[in-house]
């Protein structure tokens, strides 16, 4: 479900698990003790729930705490906040759990599931419209709702954490951790680590798959658009005139694909010819593009390989390379030079 690591310059990478555990990868082996099990919390057994992100606190070496999201054995998410082991650094305290949010699912699917750190240090939490199809709750469009959305808190200042007083409710109109609205089911989002701007992949419903782009010192309130519009095409309702939308800078059709899967910036020292290209595929057909703004402020994608597998998720190393997990079969795969 979900491929990152820790910063601590360990080169380890964390294999997260739908049925709950956090796996270590070492050396290019699997290490057998994994580093978090959480599985007698985790409801796994919806296509769409199960452990569903981890975000390790930009300080990770010092203070040893991390986060993750789940769908609990109530069906709802959860936002938690671990410690690993003082005895162990390959070990997580299970015992050390503090639950930051707790969000109500109205149905099984749409969770979202994607935690990451912003430049600004804050934490960012995506959630999706909250289930069925076709949003028949109209959560995403709802401030008062935090489904549908993206999240933003300050997991530092205050316990279990704050409003950064610069989001864009903070004073009222709207719930205060919301940071942005208008998303479906934003799988997998991620901040360029060179810019700092931000791209989510945003899944679509019967038509259209769609990436947005936020750049870095944006102040946050980006309306994407669900339900209004699937991807930049309109889908039901008919919005209001004065509501400003922030349209996809990429999209395709189902002709194409079915689910999008957000992925990275490439940012590696291996592949130098692909530095800036922003990798994103489907989770159907295994697809990967790259998409590229050129010197024109255009946006440009291009298929790069039909890798013909079932995407959940990319990740990259503290090296800037980038990896994607195959649902079909549980591997993970590296891009490298032929």
């Amino acid at each position: 479900m979900d491929i990152q690591n820790a910063g601590d310059k360990s080169g380890q990478l964390f294999i997260v698990e739908k049925r709950g555990r956090i796996l270590i990868l070492q050396n290019d082996q699997l290490l057998v003790q994994p580093f978090l099990d959480i599985h007698s919390e985790v409801e796994s057994h919806g296509t769409e729930q199960g452990l569903l992100g981890l975000a390790f606190h930009p300080h990770y070496a010092q203070n040893g705490t991390f986060f993750v999201n789940y769908i609990n054995l109530s069906g709802n998410s959860v936002v938690a906040r671990f410690q690993v082991s003082k005895d162990d650094p390959n070990r997580a305290d299970p015992s050390s759990e503090v639950d930051l949010l707790n969000i109500d699912q109205p149905y099984a699917n749409h969770n979202g599931g994607n935690l990451a750190f912003g430049p600004d240090g804050n934490l960012y939490i995506g959630l999706g419209d909250g289930g069925s199809e076709g949003d028949p709750l109209r959560t995403s469009q709802n401030l008062e709702n935090l489904l549908g959305k993206l999240l933003r808190i300050n997991v530092d200042s205050s316990e279990p954490y704050s409003i950064p007083p610069d989001n864009p409710f903070s004073r009222g109109g709207g719930l205060p951790e919301i940071w942005a609205y208008g998303l479906r089911n934003p799988w997998r989002f991620s901040f360029d680590r060179l810019t700092g701007d931000l791209f989510i992949g945003d899944v679509g419903q019967d038509a259209w798959e769609e990436v947005d782009f936020v750049p870095v010192g944006a102040r946050g309130g980006m309306n994407f658009g669900w339900s209004f519009y699937e991807g930049a095409h309109p889908y039901q309702d008919q919005p209001n005139a004065n509501i400003t939308f922030t349209w996809p800078v990429a999209e395709y059709s189902h002709s194409d694909g079915c689910s999008v899967t957000g992925g990275y910036v490439y940012r590696g020292l291996d592949l130098p010819e692909w530095q800036g290209i922003y990798f994103y595929g489907d989770y159907c057909n295994g697809t990967v593009w790259g998409l590229i703004r050129t010197a024109q402020n255009n946006w440009q994608s291009k298929v790069l390989f039909q890798t013909g597998v079932k995407i959940t998720t990319f990740g990259v190393d503290e090296a800037g390379e980038i990896y994607l997990a195959d649902y079909r079969n549980g591997s993970l795969l590296r891009l490298i030079r032929r």
